[in-house]
C-alpha cells in the first residue's frame, strides 16, 4: 500500500469451515504507486501491478491462491481518461534469502489504455494545422512586410500548445511523442524564419548590389525555377520612356521664346548653316550620350534587382515545398508511432 495513513481495513469476520478453508472479505480501499511510461503520450498504455501477499505468514502457513485467472471487474465505474484492457491474475512463489519458506502472493496486472480523443482533438489537430501553416510563410510575398510576423506568430502558438501538453503529463524522464513532434516543429519553424530573413535579404538588394553569380543564375533561375514552376521575374524590365529632346542644344541655338524656324534663319543670317554647323551637332550629341548613359545604367540596375528578386522568389517556393513535406512526413510519422 502506498498509502500514507496507513490504518488497515474495515474489521469484519471471517468464515472458518470445517475443513480448514478461511474466507475473509475485507472490503477496503487500497492506494498503490505505478510506473508511468509516457513516451507515447496520448496514445500510451500502463501496466500497473497489485501484489497481494502475507507479512508474516510463510507459504506452509498460508497456502495463498487466486480462484480466477482474471479479477473481477463487474463494479468497474469507467473513467473518462482511461480504458481498463484486463486485470489479470498470477500466483508467484518467492524464496528469500533470509529464509528456506515459501511465500506466495498473487499479483493483478491492470492493464490500462487512455482515452486519446480528447487529447487529439485539442492538443494534437491543432498543432498539425498550425504546423502547416508555416511554410506558407515563404508564400506571402516579400513586400507585404508580414513574412517574419507569421513566422514568429506561429512559434508562440506551439510554445503555448507545448505548456498545455507539460501540465497535462505527469513528470517522468522519457519525452512523450507529442512532445517530439512539438519540438521538432518548433525547430523547423525557427528555422523557416531565419530562411526568410535571409531570403528577404535577397529579395532587397538594391541597385547596388553585385550581378548574380554565374552558378547561381544557371542553379537557381533555370534548374530549380524550371523545378518549382516559377517562369516569371518578379519586376519585368519595361523599356525605358523616351527622355524630352535636346532642348537645351535648340536653346543655345535660338532664344528660349524662338521657335525652330527662327533659330534656323538667325544662324543662316551670321554665315553659319544649321545642317552644317558642328557646334551645335556636339552639344545634342554630349546631351543625348549622357541620356542614355542614365538609361542604360537605370535598366542594367533594373535588370540586376529583377534577376536577384527571381532568385528570392525561387528559393521561397523551393523552401515552401521542401517544409510542406518536412511537416506531411512528421505528421505521418507520428500517427504511424501512435498506431
Amino acid at each position: 500500500s502506498a498509502d500514507e495513513h496507513f490504518g488497515g481495513s474495515m474489521e469484519t469476520n471471517v468464515v472458518l469451515r470445517s475443513d480448514g478453508h478461511i474466507m475473509w472479505d475485507s472490503p477496503a480501499i487500497t492506494k498503490s504507486s505505478c510506473k508511468v511510461d509516457v513516451s507515447y503520450f496520448p496514445f500510451d498504455g500502463q501496466r500497473c501491478r497489485l501484489t497481494f501477499g502475507s507479512w508474516t505468514h510463510n507459504g506452509n502457513q498460508i497456502d495463498l491462491r487466486n480462484q480466477l485467472d482474471t479479477a473481477d471487474l463487474t463494479d468497474f465505474v469507467e473513467n473518462v481518461e482511461w480504458e481498463v484492457l484486463g486485470m489479470p491474475a498470477a500466483r508467484n512463489v518467492i524464496t528469500y534469502g533470509c529464509c528456506s519458506e515459501p511465500y506466495p502472493d498473487v499479483t493483478y496486472t491492470l492493464l490500462l489504455r487512455r482515452r486519446a480523443s480528447f487529447y487529439v482533438f485539442n492538443l494534437l489537430l491543432p498543432c498539425i494545422m498550425v504546423s502547416f501553416l508555416a511554410p506558407l510563410g515563404f508564400y506571402l510575398p516579400a513586400d507585404s512586410g508580414e513574412k517574419v510576423s507569421l513566422g514568429v506568430t506561429v512559434l508562440l502558438a506551439l510554445t503555448v500548445f507545448q505548456l498545455l501538453v507539460a501540465e497535462s503529463m505527469p513528470p517522468s524522464e522519457s519525452v512523450p511523442l507529442i512532445g517530439k513532434y512539438y519540438i521538432a516543429t518548433m525547430t523547423m519553424i525557427t528555422a523557416s524564419t531565419a530562411l526568410t530573413i535571409f531570403i528577404m535579404n535577397v529579395h532587397h538588394c538594391g541597385p547596388g548590389a553585385r550581378p548574380v553569380p554565374p552558378w547561381a543564375r544557371r542553379l537557381i533561375l533555370h534548374h530549380m525555377a524550371r523545378l518549382c514552376c516559377v517562369y516569371e521575374v518578379g519586376e519585368s524590365c519595361k523599356g525605358p520612356q523616351r527622355a524630352p529632346g535636346g532642348r537645351a542644344g535648340v536653346g543655345d541655338a535660338g532664344g528660349p521664346g524662338e521657335s525652330p524656324g527662327e533659330g534656323r534663319a538667325g544662324t543662316e543670317e551670321r554665315g553659319c548653316p544649321w545642317d552644317h554647323c558642328l557646334c551645335h551637332h556636339d552639344a545634342l550629341l554630349s546631351n543625348v550620350g549622357y541620356i542614355a548613359g542614365c538609361f542604360r545604367r537605370h535598366r542594367a540596375n533594373q535588370r540586376r534587382t529583377g534577376e536577384w528578386k527571381k532568385v528570392a522568389k525561387v528559393m521561397d517556393r523551393f523552401f515552401m515545398w521542401i517544409f510542406f513535406l518536412m511537416v506531411f512526413l512528421m505528421s505521418v510519422l507520428v500517427l504511424g508511432n501512435a498506431a
